[in-house]
């Protein structure tokens, strides 16, 4: 019995007994604080999987914008260059200047009175001109004679009767 007594002396201690309360306590925290850590724990995780999942949906948006800018500059510039190789292409460059001359001559026509008819010869040998080329007739001329234009004074000539057909008028 005395071996209980002893036991039971120490279990009816005040001491004993607040020590047993406060172990208690202390296990009861304890173990909810490695609940929460755990629990916590596993919320880092998902949190962690989320942002991971984030940033791999946000990498390949990255990526499939990165491309498409590529795509992007690469059209501006294959337009860019489709644009200065129309602009530069045969046809283009002589309908401005022909548009450009047209304007000048209308010019020419307002501000110059005797203009007109000096112009108008003018054109009509030029397209003759043009057709004799066409036809091969002008080539043929210049194997024999080494020129197809006329001399200054049959232009003169020629303004001359335009100027006196105009005067007559």
């Amino acid at each position: 019995m005395e071996e209980t007594s002893w036991y039971m002396n120490i279990l009816a201690s005040p001491f004993f007994r607040g020590l047993a309360i406060g172990l208690i306590l202390w296990l009861f925290f304890w173990i909810r604080y490695i609940l929460q850590v755990r629990e916590l724990n596993a919320n880092i995780t998902k949190l962690r999987e989320h942002l991971h999942t984030k940033l791999e949906i946000d990498a390949a948006e990255n990526e499939r914008r990165k491309k498409e800018i590529e795509q992007l500059k690469e059209e501006r510039d294959n337009l860019r260059n489709m644009a200065q190789v129309m602009n530069q292409k045969p046809g283009r460059q002589e309908i401005r200047q022909a548009q450009v001359y047209q304007r000048a001559i209308d010019i020419m026509f307002a501000k110059a009175p005797g203009f007109a008819p000096a112009w108008q010869i003018t054109l009509k040998e030029a397209e003759e001109e043009m057709l004799n080329a066409e036809r091969g007739i002008i080539p043929f001329f210049k194997r024999m004679t080494g020129s197809t234009s006329k001399g200054h004074e049959d232009y003169e000539t020629e303004r001359r009767k335009a100027l006196e057909m105009k005067s007559d008028s």
